[in-house]
């Protein structure tokens, strides 16, 4: 697994707090970044965040523009922040993304080709949102993906399910972190 790495993408406060219940998602992914750090796999951390007062949001953007204003009015550092209970160590990266893809204004490429990095294992908030994004990039980019359906979590518990059980499978695996624990 020299050539892996564990994305754990936007469990962060600020995107916690919008999930009604985040306790079972953040117990999975703990589970998950134990696994990874245990077979010395690298753990890499991607949060979403601007500047203060958000000047990277277009308002073409139709995601993004409907939070600009909340954007612009938060603590950005405060938002950006991973959940304790998943907080990397001193010597685990962390990317900001500007987008929803890990990708999108990030240097997320330059970290993997550096590590030498042809696998990844994904986890993230939202399933529709940061995995699906960025597990369709990386996929044309000719990455070998693993999801981790256990470790992500949508505000729409429908649309996880037919991602994680009907869509996903056509390019990535899909592994609990139970089962990939015993891999």
């Amino acid at each position: 697994m020299q050539d892996t790495a564990l994305l754990v993408m936007d469990m962060q406060v600020g995107i916690l707090a919008m999930l009604p219940d985040s306790t079972s998602i953040i117990g999975s992914v703990a589970k998950a970044i134990s696994i990874a750090r245990d077979k010395n796999i690298p753990v890499i951390y991607v949060t979403v965040g601007f500047r203060q007062g958000a000047p990277e949001i277009n308002m073409n953007n139709k995601s993004f523009a409907a939070a600009k204003e909340r954007f612009a009015n938060i603590n950005m550092a405060d938002f950006m922040k991973v959940h304790d209970d998943l907080k990397p160590l001193a010597d685990e990266l962390t990317v900001i993304k500007r987008r929803v893809s890990a990708f999108a204004g990030s240097d997320l490429e330059v970290i993997l080709r550096s590590f030498g990095i042809k696998h990844m294992i994904l986890t993230g908030i939202a399933t529709s949102g940061v995995v699906l994004s960025t597990l369709r990039e990386a996929s044309d980019k000719d990455y070998r993906l693993t999801v981790l359906s256990d470790c992500c979590a949508d505000g729409d518990e429908e649309v996880h399910r037919v991602l994680t059980t009907k869509v996903f499978s056509r390019q990535a695996d899909m592994l609990t972190a139970d089962e990939w624990s015993k891999l």
